[in-house]
């Protein structure tokens, strides 16, 4: 499965497990990044979320994003 958008998070998010789930049983492709583990990334997430560090972050390949999104918001964004 492509990968079809990057979705930033880490270990500890309840709300990004159950996001990553979803996207898996669904058969959605995705990059996960760990903000805790690479802080450029981290970076990416604080200027999409005005300063915070609030994940999932996901982030699309025509560089819009979505804090936090439910799986039926990503399928419509990627028309899915």
């Amino acid at each position: 499965m492509p990968e079809q958008f990057t979705m930033y998070s880490t270990p500890w998010c309840g709300y990004c497990h159950r996001l990553k789930g979803q996207l898996q049983r669904e058969g959605i492709g995705f990059r996960e990044v760990d903000i805790e583990d690479d802080p450029d990334s981290a970076r990416i997430v604080e200027e999409v979320n005005r300063g915070n560090q609030t994940v999932p972050t996901v982030v699309f390949a025509d560089g819009s994003a979505m804090t936090n999104p439910s799986l039926a918001q990503v399928k419509a964004k990627i028309g899915a």
